[in-house]
């Protein structure tokens, strides 16, 4: 009797047992503090293990939803472009260097602007202000040149589109140490001078006001002024816009030297003959 009723009470205490005992724990997974940080800001997918960490009520204010790009308007972006454009470019023309830097010309005492032409004695170097920084364009001319007559009156014109720089024109034929000094080979010749240091050659083959002006432009960066209206005066100014007829005295001289050694040689050929070596010579008895 006492045996059946220990083996009862051990029933008993086997029974409690089992459901008290519970299943083991799996091993806790450990993150680190990045891997939590990442999960909590939502820039990468967090674990299921990482969620767990917290608490389910303040998962959605915490980690939220994936942010998705919002998109702009088509008007915004061409907003936008049109801006990135506009800054691109006031970069390029504030970067934008010109090759002289020229000071500006006193205008103050100046009653009206025209081309100076200089004289037979004059000297270029004279006028150009070595010490200084202001500019001038210089043109190289000779009055029976076809092409100067044609350039003429656009050169006349320039100083009334550019009040504040000085321009000259001199013959090349009558200054011809300067054209030798400057390498100018043919006419007509445009010089960029700042001080008395030449800058810069025109050399286009088109020859008006307009690539005029665009030369002094990309060179010195001046612009034109505005509230010069070019008129037909000012086209006729002291350059001719017609060649001058005149004796070209060099040219005659030239012929005649010529014509003189041709008659020489004719007249001497009988006595060049026996200057020859290797010639029959007959001697009279």
């Amino acid at each position: 009797m006492g045996f059946a009723l220990s083996l009862i009470l051990f029933g008993l205490v086997r029974l409690s047992c089992a459901d008290v005992a519970e299943e083991p724990e799996p091993p806790q997974r450990r993150f680190n503090t990045a891997e939590m940080a990442d999960a909590v800001m939502g820039t990468v997918h967090s674990p299921a293990g990482i969620q767990q960490l917290i608490p389910r009520e303040l998962q959605d204010s915490v980690l939220g939803e994936p942010c998705a790009e919002e998109e702009q308007p088509e008007e915004a972006r061409d907003t936008g472009e049109t801006h990135s454009q506009n800054q691109s470019q006031n970069f390029t023309e504030a970067a934008k260097t010109y090759k002289v830097t020229c000071d500006l010309r006193n205008t103050s005492a100046v009653q009206r602007f025209a081309v100076q032409v200089l004289n037979a004695s004059q000297d270029l170097m004279e006028l150009l202000n070595a010490n200084g920084s202001e500019c001038s364009l210089v043109l190289f001319y000779t009055p029976w040149c076809q092409f100067s007559a044609s350039l003429a009156p656009h050169f006349n014109a320039l100083p009334r589109v550019f009040p504040s720089m000085h321009f000259l024109a001199l013959d090349a034929s009558q200054h011809s140490s300067l054209s030798t000094r400057f390498g100018t080979v043919a006419v007509p010749n445009i010089l960029l001078f700042q001080g008395a240091k030449p800058m810069a050659r025109f050399n286009q083959t088109e020859r008006t006001l307009e690539t005029l002006t665009s030369f002094i432009a990309n060179q010195t960066g001046f612009e034109a002024s505005p509230d010069q209206a070019v008129e037909e005066d000012d086209r006729e100014g002291p350059l001719p816009a017609a060649p001058v007829r005149s004796i070209d005295w060099l040219f005659v001289f030239s012929v005649l030297f010529i014509s003189g050694f041709t008659l020489y040689a004719i007249l001497c050929t009988d006595s060049i003959r026996w200057l020859i070596p290797g010639q029959d010579h007959e001697h009279q008895e």
